[in-house]
């Protein structure tokens, strides 16, 4: 199966459930949701800390939470 890259812009709500995972369940930091999803989708962005908080930042608002919570951050 091919998946798109990892794109804030792009996601789904089966990616957006799994960055909740990584970031709300398992504690990943922002730098490990993005090294997650470029490993898992493929990105160029591979580590970068931004692109995790964006990715966290779009998954949340997916799925109707604040990115702001304690939870997410």
């Amino acid at each position: 199966m091919t998946h798109e890259p990892a794109d804030p812009e792009t996601m789904t709500p089966e990616m957006a459930a799994q960055v909740r995972v990584w970031r709300v369940d398992e504690e990943y930091t922002f730098r490990a949701v993005a090294q997650a999803a470029t490993d898992l989708w493929g990105s160029a962005w591979g580590s970068n800390q931004i692109y995790g908080i964006e990715l966290c930042t779009a998954a949340a608002e997916m799925l109707g939470e604040d990115p702001h919570t304690d939870a997410w951050n």
